[in-house]
């Protein structure tokens, strides 16, 4: 079956038996929180897969600080406030959205789950949400259109040397009608992430000793892959010319970031693009402002998920710096560290109009497909809801910065 013509539904596997499929639906059914679709992925996968998934960079010091970021801010409850109706409701890039949350670009996630970047953005068409489809997916911009046709579909693209084949990229999916383009400014080269590097990991998998055995121990894992045939990097084929072969392509694309690209190139592109354009990857208030001249529609807070740069600032705590350097001039999404819907409330009351999740939909798609995709983003909500009610907050509109604690939560 070829990547062309095969299923790309991601509910199940094609093949998958009706005992497995209800084992893997109880499994969805009684997880309870983002942690939990992460246990279930770390129980489903190879570690070497996983850990590619979970894991930052060297110290993995960012990582941790993007969660603990959001341990240090309370949220204080008004009480007496009629929240028998909660409205999660609001507009982001001027279209509206079941609630301030948009699925963000996470690459390879066909090692995950078959065609898993189909299976997340189905599934966050279904919740009403947008979906940003990442130039390193396992499903290429057509597919993605073509088998997810409700969603808002976003794609982001990072900056090769070969700026003719970005260029292209970026025309395909104009072509394909994608709502917005997501410029990723953060990756003048790929960080150092040292998990992969104990695991063997490449993409496609060095094989040795210790990851076959790691592989082996997966045995489900492994005859998913075996009926759906290994992964590829469907938009980056041609990229190597006069070849389809995997290994090259995905060996390739990570030496290939263009250190060269400067504002000047981020403003030709602004020019060229005719639709909602946003840059991800800002930590840095000046750079916000300037994102803000070009007249881009958004900017994304984020330190790319502590996978870049270690050391780099959480993104929660560089947004109150961000929101009062644009004052209003573009919406801001934060990306990092989600896991709660506390966390959208934390991330409004800081002054951003919405947030991005990668890890939790990357959780529930390998512990499930579509259905975990769907899971995850089902909890989120429901915990956003609940936040909300016993916040005393009966609308996103009523989300502001007196919401918070003056203290540092315990």
């Amino acid at each position: 079956m070829s990547h062309e013509t095969a299923s790309a539904h991601g509910a199940l596997p094609p093949s998958s038996s009706p005992a497995a499929s209800a084992r893997r639906a109880r499994r969805l059914y009684h997880a309870y929180s983002i942690e939990s679709l992460r246990d279930i992925a770390q129980r489903t996968l190879p570690r070497a897969v996983f850990d590619f998934y979970d894991g930052g960079a060297e110290d993995e010091s960012t990582l941790k600080a993007n969660r603990a970021a959001f341990a240090r801010h309370a949220i204080l409850p008004r009480f007496l406030v009629d929240v028998s109706r909660i409205d999660t409701t609001m507009n982001l890039l001027g279209k509206p959205v079941s609630m301030p949350l948009a699925v963000a670009p996470t690459g390879a996630i066909g090692y995950g789950w078959p065609f898993g970047d189909v299976a997340i953005a189905r599934a966050a068409g279904a919740a009403g949400l947008p979906y940003a489809l990442p130039t390193s997916s396992t499903s290429s911009i057509e597919r993605v259109a073509r088998e997810a046709p409700h969603t808002r579909l976003w794609f982001q693209s990072y900056m090769l040397r070969k700026r003719d084949f970005t260029m292209g990229l970026i025309q395909r999916a104009r072509d394909a009608d994608y709502e917005a383009l997501i410029i990723t400014i953060d990756m003048p080269t790929g960080g150092k992430r040292e998990r992969d590097m104990r695991n063997d990991f490449g993409l496609p998998f060095r094989f040795s000793a210790r990851n076959v055995l790691d592989f082996a121990s997966r045995p489900g894992w492994v005859a998913r892959l075996a009926r759906s045939g290994m992964p590829v990097l469907e938009n980056m084929l041609g990229f190597v010319p006069d070849t389809l072969d995997t290994s090259t392509i995905a060996s390739s694309v990570g030496k290939n970031y263009d250190p060269a690209f400067n504002w000047d190139d981020l403003a030709r592109i602004r020019e060229v693009w005719p639709r909602r354009m946003l840059v991800k990857g800002v930590l840095h208030p000046d750079d916000a402002a300037r994102v803000a001249d070009l007249g881009c529609d958004a900017l994304i807070v984020s330190d790319h998920g502590g996978r870049q740069l270690d050391g780099a600032p959480a993104a929660l705590d560089a947004l109150p710096a961000i929101v009062q350097a644009v004052s209003g001039r573009l919406d801001i999404i934060v990306d990092g560290g989600v896991r709660r819907g506390a966390d959208i409330v934390k991330a409004l009351a800081l002054g951003a109009q919405a947030v991005m999740v990668g890890r939790p939909l990357l959780y529930g798609v390998s512990a499930g497909g579509e259905a975990g995709a769907a899971r995850a983003l089902f909890l989120l909500r429901e915990e956003l809801l609940r936040t909300m009610r016993l916040s005393g907050l009966a609308s996103i509109g009523d989300i502001g910065p007196h919401v918070l604690a003056p203290f540092a939560a315990r």
